[in-house]
């Protein structure tokens, strides 16, 4: 089956595949939810004799990319594609990536190669291959926080094929509309410093005012709906499957312990599942929220995972309990809900953390006004499908009263402005402290952090252009306190990764102008580990990090270190059959390191379970799980499994060897004499496939030994610690000269044997001839003696050997 297209995916397509054409490179960028993932996969269907060579951030988006598609395209997927995180990508030498060999490379999400490390991985395929077509996909080409790179001009040098904003595809019906709910949680802590702000008025006519308001946003809140109700009024589909967004692990905790409370009016025993990165068990969560179909209400609690890339067609809606600085994140987290294949109308639930951050869906709809003017304007008024989405507003009448609360708590803006003007002369800048209050008791802090907070979009508030350049003149920095902080310590990696090559620095490190460099670094890992302070450790703020090899966890580093030492020995040795003992030339020891992640594989050593892609990136150079020994093993079993069907037995000669010169017969002796207890359920095995566990205890058996020694060596010069077949032949040997010479009263050995053991090269020892002559003649007459005493006649026949002891 053709996949089939919507509309806008199809324009695009045919728009990208005519600027390949004419320019090799090309760029779509359409929100999350339009489907343009299967743009990438309408080129692998149309190309099916061309090797498409497609990168993404994870192997996780690319596998539920391909789920999606299947279920789409009654089952087909592509043969012809390639796959390779960025990840891997960076790690490829320069003959893998020749190897690759493709016809198109498709750029998944491609903002992400902004990083320095992924995004060098992408240059060494690009470079090697400068005249592939490249497509890239993303659902904006801004790296917001990292100087607002735009890397649609850095890829594709400006060369976008379709583009498409979220509030554009609402507008042309592309998108649904969702219902926008607006509530607050947690307002209490801002209640209460809004109370203390008016108690410590100097002014009593403000005062008094402030009280009034204050007194009614109070009635405004205890009045309002809380979120038990919220939601039991707004989730329409009661069984549906809504992914809560959290801002760290804590809050996730947090957030899941209310469950009972807050959603038991919906249904009183919800499924909850929860994902975040750092999760081994994430993957197996989300498969499990995605199969759920019980008729229960489903609720998948994330914190930084489903931003991108990864789809789920049949949610219901979001929730977002995490105010989000980065407008890719939150129209990401909005686009989760949305989906062009969807007939439903989602919701958004907007449960902001606290009565400051109530503005956040103003950007959708500043989108929307945009598109809605640009079609009419271009007298495509037919292309305005939607011009609003519901916006329910359980909080309007306490922001109202916010507002005039701050307005009357405020000076009036010029004269605050009149007052940091007055600091800045003063001080030289205006990093006015957030607490900081002037001599008169104005909070000059509090309002530089507002105007902040306005100007970057996160606060409601008036700032025009007249104000902006004001405060600039007297030295405004744009940035919060919080991202002062990140760009001084950040430097001050620059400075040490500039001079050592890295960032693992002792956690006393201290820079010269008294930064505590080292415990900073320590806390980023702290925080990315377990999820905390993600508004200051932000995914740009890692990729930055990242770009000065930032080691985050100490183990995963030394990890990677033996790993690359085993691929380069893998490389060189066709194998990871490593000797214990054997260390690196960089001085580590991969050969024990390697013995270990086998024990731990087997479930025989302590230590970290290794994850799926460590187990998968070792197999790739060569890895096998069992040790020295059980390869070993393995290798006589499946000698002894081919002899047995060929032959229908295990009845092999001693002195058996297969074709690639293995000693299958040895071997099959080795295991007969450690016995069927000892060798447990290999013993099992082996029983499967005849083995013979006791074999006759003869004078030939040995001799045959002897013989087989003899041919191999031209000689009978068997050292004394020799064993085959379970034999000590050395000391067999020994026996049959002291038979020979006399020295074992009452055995003796025939003729026959005689000469044979002469011919394989037995030396008897220094006694004369004679003397052996004489010891003949005896025992000739012994044995003629007991033939008359039995009746028997002398015989120098074999039957006589049964006499001989071996």
């Amino acid at each position: 089956m053709a996949i089939s297209l919507f509309r806008h995916n199809e324009e695009a397509y045919r728009a990208a595949l005519d600027m390949l054409s004419e320019v090799g490179k090309a760029a779509v960028i359409h929100p999350t939810g339009t489907g343009k993932s299967f743009i990438g996969f309408k080129l692998c269907e149309e190309f099916p004799d061309k090797t498409i060579c497609w990168l993404s951030p994870s192997e996780y988006i690319f596998r539920t990319q391909l789920e999606n598609l299947k279920n789409a395209a009654d089952g087909w997927t592509p043969e012809n594609v390639k796959f390779f995180t960025y990840a891997r990508l960076m790690n490829l030498t320069k003959d893998e990536i020749g190897e690759i060999r493709p016809d198109f490379i498709v750029l998944d999400e491609f903002h992400r190669c902004g990083a320095e490390q992924w995004g060098q991985g992408v240059q060494n395929v690009l470079d090697a291959y400068p005249t592939v077509p490249v497509l890239g996909l993303s659902a904006t080409a801004i790296r917001y926080l990292d100087n607002q790179r735009n890397m649609a001009d850095e890829l594709f040098d400006g060369n976008i094929a379709s583009e498409m904003t979220l509030g554009e595809a609402i507008v042309r019906g592309i998108l649904n509309p969702p219902t926008y709910v607006l509530s607050v949680y947690a307002y209490q802590q801002d209640y209460e410093r809004i109370k203390s702000a008016v108690k410590q008025r100097r002014n009593k006519a403000v005062r008094d005012k402030a009280e009034k308001y204050l007194e009614a946003l109070r009635r405004a809140l205890e009045l309002a709906d809380g979120l038990d109700t919220i939601f039991d009024k707004h989730m329409k589909d009661r069984t549906g499957k809504y992914i809560v967004f959290c801002s760290d692990l804590e809050h996730m905790r947090e957030m899941m312990g209310k469950v009972g409370e807050w959603f038991a009016k919906v249904d009183a025993k919800p499924h909850v599942y929860y994902a975040y990165s750092n999760d081994p068990a994430t993957s197996q969560a989300f498969a499990d929220f995605k199969a759920d179909g019980s008729g229960h209400l489903k609720l998948l609690f994330t914190i930084d995972m489903l931003n991108e890339g990864i789809h789920v067609d049949d949610v219901s809606g979001v929730i977002l309990f995490r105010p989000t600085v980065s407008p890719i994140i939150y129209k990401q987290q909005i686009g989760r809900a949305l989906s062009a294949s969807k007939t439903t109308e989602p919701v958004i639930f907007d449960i902001v953390n606290n009565i400051e951050n109530l503005y956040s869906i103003g950007t959708i709809e500043q989108e929307m006004q945009v598109a809605m003017q640009y079609y009419r304007m271009n007298g495509e008024a037919a292309s305005v499908v939607n011009e609003r989405f519901k916006v329910i507003d359980e909080v309007g009448n306490a922001r109202e009263l916010f507002d005039a609360l701050n307005d009357t708590l405020s000076a009036g803006w010029e004269t605050m402005f009149r007052l940091a003007k007055e600091y800045y002369e003063k001080n030289g800048h205006l990093e006015v402290p957030r607490r900081y209050k002037t001599t008169g008791g104005y909070s000059l802090g509090n309002w530089i952090f507002t105007q902040r907070k306005v100007y970057a979009g996160e606060q409601y508030g008036q700032l025009d252009g007249e104000r902006i350049k004001k405060l600039e003149s007297i030295g405004m920095v744009w940035d919060s306190v919080r991202d002062l902080s990140w760009k001084r310590y950040y430097a001050a990696a620059e400075a040490y990764h500039e001079k050592h090559g890295n960032l693992n620095t002792d956690v006393n490190e201290v820079t010269e102008d008294g930064l505590r460099l080292g415990l900073w670094i320590c806390r980023l890992r702290a925080y990315r580990n377990n999820g905390a302070k993600q508004a200051y450790l932000t995914q740009e703020h890692i990729a930055a990090l990242d770009r000065l090899r930032m080691i985050w966890d100490i183990p995963d580093y030394l990890w990677e270190d033996n790993y690359h030492a085993c691929m380069a020995y893998y490389r060189e040795h066709g194998n990871l059959d490593i000797p214990v003992r054997y260390v690196s030339p960089e001085g580590l020891r991969i050969g024990n390191w390697i013995r270990k992640l086998r024990s731990i594989y087997n479930g025989r050593g302590g230590g970290a379970e290794l994850s799926g892609e460590q187990i998968r990136r070792l197999e790739e150079i060569g890895m096998t799980w069992d040790n020295a020994q059980t390869a070993a093993w393995n290798r006589g079993f499946a000698a002894a499994r081919q002899y047995f069907e060929e032959h229908g037995d295990l009845d092999v000669p001693v002195a058996y060897e297969t074709k690639d010169g293995f000693r299958l017969g040895g071997w099959i002796a080795d295991q007969r004499e450690r016995g069927a207890a000892k060798l447990g359920e290999r013993a099992a095995r082996l029983d499967e496939i005849g083995m013979i566990w006791k074999r006759p205890d003869s004078w030939e058996t040995r001799y045959a030994l002897a013989k087989a020694y003899f041919d191999e060596h031209g000689d009978l010069n068997v050292p004394a610690q020799y064993k085959a077949d379970g034999v000590w032949l050395n000391k067999w040997l020994n026996e049959q000269r002291q038979i020979y010479i006399g020295n074992r009263p009452g055995k003796a050995l025939a003729d026959e044997q005689i000469q044979r053991l002469e011919a394989i090269g037995m030396k008897w020892g220094d006694r004369n001839r004679q003397n052996r002559s004489g010891v003949r003649e005896k025992q000739s007459g012994e044995a003629e003696e007991r033939g008359k005493r039995t009746g028997r006649p002398k015989s120098s026949s074999r039957m006589d050997s049964a006499f001989a002891g071996s």
